[in-house]
């Protein structure tokens, strides 16, 4: 790693926030050792942090995947892109709720098991989306931790998830499988070479800008995600109140959960969705409107984060509002494809 100063600088930046996440975990009998140390016993706790902790409820966060990145940060540059601050909108504090159009106050908002608040169902999955899992050494599939989908791109090979859901890792501890389902890999495996995230959300986690893209590398054969896939059309400053269709990849299942309702406006820059079965795993997902019946593509307007990190509960989910921030990183992403 080199000097003992360059090795302290580092666990401080990339190990401090799990030694954190301990000390509020709910799961008895982990202990995190110093770090004083070096790295070796770093790594060793975080590991058993990882596979002890695979599920968001006890944290509140939707999907995480908490495995830090123990490599030098040159390593870190090659597959990393930072978007420079594009923040349109102040961050957290700035929240504003907004109830829908038509109800009155908060207590005639739908509750679960209404009919108004429908629950999901679990599916064969589509094409363009596709379950993040982490990987061996020499590229096996693990366990998937969040959701992603094919965006539709020039090099068609872009695929967008929560930054929360990639935070602290390096692009080759990604694979993306698009249509999974029951351990079924249709569409292949496909790995990540680049992961590219706005500077609003590496500096502070502003739900605002909790939103990643991924490059991903073509097949052996030469072939693209997309070109395999379809990709879906990449939607900015969509009208909240439209049918949309969320799919995610629960953590306990095999195969992804569908639900269609009417999407709302949060606040001004977050979109809440209120279907029934959205638990960990699922942040990233995609929420889509104006689907081909002839493709089953639709139009990107979120990904399943932004606010509590996509939501503390598995009946309500948020969204940061795709505009021009999102646009602006989508332009770097193709860049660095």
């Amino acid at each position: 790693m080199g000097s003992d100063a360059a090795r302290s600088q580092f666990v401080a930046v990339f190990a401090r926030p799990f030694v954190e996440a301990a000390s509020t975990a709910r799961k008895p009998g982990l202990r995190c050792p110093g770090l004083g140390g070096g790295l070796a016993p770093a790594a060793g706790w975080i590991k058993e942090w990882m596979m002890r902790n695979r599920k968001r409820r006890t944290s509140g966060i939707r999907g995480v995947l908490r495995l830090p990145v123990l490599a030098a940060p040159a390593v870190l540059a090659a597959s990393l892109v930072v978007l420079p601050a594009t923040r349109l909108a102040p961050g957290p504090a700035a929240l504003t709720v907004q109830v829908p159009l038509g109800v009155n106050s908060a207590s005639q908002m739908a509750v679960p098991g209404s009919a108004a608040f429908p629950t999901g169902t679990l599916f064969d999955g589509s094409p363009a989306v596709g379950a993040l899992f982490t990987t061996t050494a020499d590229g096996g599939l693990l366990s998937h931790f969040c959701s992603a989908s094919v965006v539709d791109s020039p090099a068609e090979d872009l695929v967008i998830t929560a930054a929360h859901c990639v935070a602290g890792t390096t692009a080759s501890d990604i694979a993306f499988v698009p249509g999974y389902h029951n351990g079924q890999t249709p569409h292949g495996i496909w790995f990540v070479k680049r992961i590219i995230v706005d500077v609003a959300w590496t500096s502070s986690a502003d739900p605002n800008d909790d939103f990643a893209f991924l490059v991903i590398d073509r097949s052996g054969a030469g072939a693209t995600v997309q070109g395999v896939t379809g990709g879906e059309s990449l939607a900015i400053d969509e009208p909240p109140s439209q049918l949309t269709r969320v799919i995610g990849y629960p953590d306990g299942e095999n195969s992804p959960i569908t639900c269609e309702n009417r999407a709302f406006a949060f606040s001004a820059t977050q979109l809440e969705f209120d279907c029934g079965g959205y638990t960990d795993g699922t942040s990233g997902g995609p929420w889509l409107v104006n689907i081909s019946p002839s493709t089953g593509l639709g139009s990107l307007v979120g990904v399943i984060g932004g606010y509590q990190q996509g939501g503390d509960t598995p009946a309500i989910s948020y969204a940061a509002r795709f505009n021009a921030s999102v646009a602006a990183l989508y332009q770097v992403a193709i860049g660095a494809s």
